[in-house]
């Protein structure tokens, strides 16, 4: 959906088959912020998923040893990989990582780096004030890979004991108001503080300048902020699924501003088709916007469903843009 601010800085992709195999599916939103955010965004879901694929195609032994100990460090990046980003800050809630999950760790980290470098290079996107969050997530078989970066969201709908359908997050909102991200910004000369106008939204700014004030702690692009404990490493996460999950809900923040995670999976399980899913969890956020803040801007929403119905083939729904 196309929030009443100009152009819409949110994009998303959904791609089955992903690395030619059948069971294998990637989904992610973006949200796009600053003058050419729109492009950032689109670029990211444009190259993202290549970039992935390649990372993932290779051989997972050799990817650990050569890009951990090789093609990481190049320019540095390294350097940008504090302690306090090592390990995983979403949820892993039943049970060990696979075997594998280090090498696809690795994966993710590798290709958000490369994609960061693109935008950095790119001649005709002004990515200096400019960037997107990313969430992203593989589905192969039972295993699920979520890859974040920002304050975009995933959650999942799953039954519990009472075969009540409920909501739990797989990922975490990476604000600066987290202490160990705001520990990493304040390291690096970075400063934050939140706005006499909205004194809830903790920002980043530059050292001696009151620009940019970005409200989350991890993006693509914004290269203003970079040097400063702005970083573009992905939080990568895993959950495996069980008969228990039935959907996963990626999201933008124009939805998760005005909607619960728990008024979400609501949404989407009084969808009439899984095909309508998505839009349905759109539409409600519009009307929640126009209830909540009927003199502000409605943000922009992006939103993908995956379903996780193990006894068919997966599906998925995405939203475009509604005006």
């Amino acid at each position: 959906m196309q929030g009443k601010k100009g152009v819409n800085q949110d994009a998303m992709v959904v791609w089955e088959n992903f690395c030619s195999k059948e069971d294998t599916i990637f989904c992610g939103v973006f949200d796009g912020h600053g003058p050419d955010g729109h492009l950032v965004s689109k670029r990211v879901r444009d190259l993202l998923p290549m970039k992935l694929s390649a990372n993932l195609g290779r051989d997972e032994r050799k990817e650990t040893s050569s890009i951990v100990t090789g093609s990481m460090t190049e320019d540095g990046a390294t350097k940008h990989m504090d302690r306090d980003t090592e390990t995983p800050l979403g949820t892993d809630d039943n049970g060990e990582y696979p075997n594998t999950f280090a090498a696809l760790r690795t994966s993710f980290l590798r290709a958000f780096y490369v994609m960061d470098r693109d935008l950095k290079l790119h001649k005709n996107i002004d990515s200096v004030f400019s960037g997107t969050t990313a969430v992203t997530v593989i589905k192969q078989g039972r295993d699920l890979i979520i890859g974040n970066l920002g304050d975009s969201r995933a959650i999942l709908g799953t039954r519990d004991e009472d075969d009540q359908l409920l909501a739990l997050q797989l990922t975490v909102d990476l604000k600066p108001s987290i202490p160990s991200e705001a520990a990493r910004i304040r390291k690096r000369s970075g400063r934050i503080f939140s706005l006499p106008d909205e004194p809830d939204v903790a920002r980043v700014w530059l050292p001696k300048y009151n620009v940019p004030g970005l409200a989350m702690a991890r993006a693509f692009g914004d290269f203003c902020l970079k040097d400063y404990g702005l970083i573009s490493m992905p939080d990568v996460s895993y959950h495996r699924i069980t008969e228990k999950d039935e959907f996963v809900v990626l999201a933008t923040d124009g939805v998760w501003d005005v909607l619960s995670n728990t008024e979400v999976v609501s949404v989407v399980s009084q969808a009439k088709s899984e095909a309508s899913a998505a839009r349905l969890v759109v539409q409600s956020a519009q009307r929640a916007w126009r209830t909540r803040f009927p003199t502000s801007r409605i943000d922009d929403c992006a939103v993908v469903c995956l379903f996780l119905n193990t006894n068919a083939r997966n599906k998925s729904s995405g939203s475009g843009t509604t005006d």
